[in-house]
């Protein structure tokens, strides 16, 4: 679920599998893509584009992928995409909120998709603004729980503007003004502190708490948006407690 969720960390280490690697590689690859063609091919200058890039090596892709992606979004080479993006919502199960985050060439394929995978699956789409404002646009940068805590990263970042730290197990997140992004992100660098991954990413406000069923059925509904190429991230309002986590994986 985008970063935000203890589920995104226990799914993450599920996701090895070489299938899942490649979708995970090509959304990386298209974000280095964009963000290229939005703000340049130089990542000293492209704060955007230097994030995509470390999230991409942090997943393993291959650098030679990664300098391909920069050079086609830069137009260093005269080929490469117009991707636009296009914000779905919708509800799963229970009545979780979702933001479906689409990058895509082909509008109308994007929206079939989206619509396919969410009513396939117990969910149901949403007017326009109906659960976005649910949502708030947040800086999130993820660090590994290995080696710090959560007072050291505290301690790191709260001159640069970080509001909150949330402990999700393996990893911390760091929450920040998607504008103090790079502040907060540059002030764990100069403490000595590795980040997995750092970018603007959808918070929800209010969280709904789900039992060991219907979160079952919420990942299977946000698993099949995320099998689709179209879908670049996947929002939501669940809140999954370790117990219930523990529960669905035994």
């Amino acid at each position: 679920m985008s970063g935000h969720s203890k589920w995104a960390t226990t799914k993450h280490k599920k996701a090895a599998i070489d299938a899942k690697r490649g979708k995970l590689f090509a959304k990386l690859i298209k974000n280095i893509e964009v963000a290229a063609r939005n703000g340049g091919p130089d990542p000293d200058g492209n704060p955007t584009l230097f994030d995509a890039i470390q999230k991409a090596k942090k997943n393993s892709v291959p650098a030679d992928n990664i300098t391909r992606a920069v050079k086609r979004g830069g137009g260093l080479d005269g080929g490469g995409v117009n991707y636009e993006t296009i914000m779905y919502e919708g509800y799963a199960p229970g009545g979780v909120a979702l933001l479906i985050e689409c990058l895509t060439d082909n509008r109308n394929r994007a929206a079939s998709e989206v619509r396919v995978a969410v009513t396939r699956n117990g969910g149901s789409m949403a007017d326009p603004g109906s659960v976005s404002y649910n949502f708030n646009r947040k800086g999130v940068i993820v660090v590994p729980a290995e080696g710090t805590d959560e007072d050291a990263i505290l301690e790191a970042t709260l001159d640069a503007g970080a509001e909150e730290v949330k402990d999700q197990g393996d990893t911390f997140e760091v929450i920040c003004e998607a504008t103090d992004l790079v502040a907060v992100r540059s002030a764990l660098v100069d403490a000595g502190i590795d980040y997995d991954s750092a970018e603007a990413s959808f918070v929800p406000g209010l969280e709904v708490d789900l039992d060991a069923e219907t979160a079952g059925k919420v990942f299977r509904l946000i698993d099949a948006l995320e099998d689709s190429d179209e879908v670049q991230n996947v929002y939501s309002n669940a809140d999954v407690s370790d117990e219930v986590l523990a529960e669905i994986d035994a």
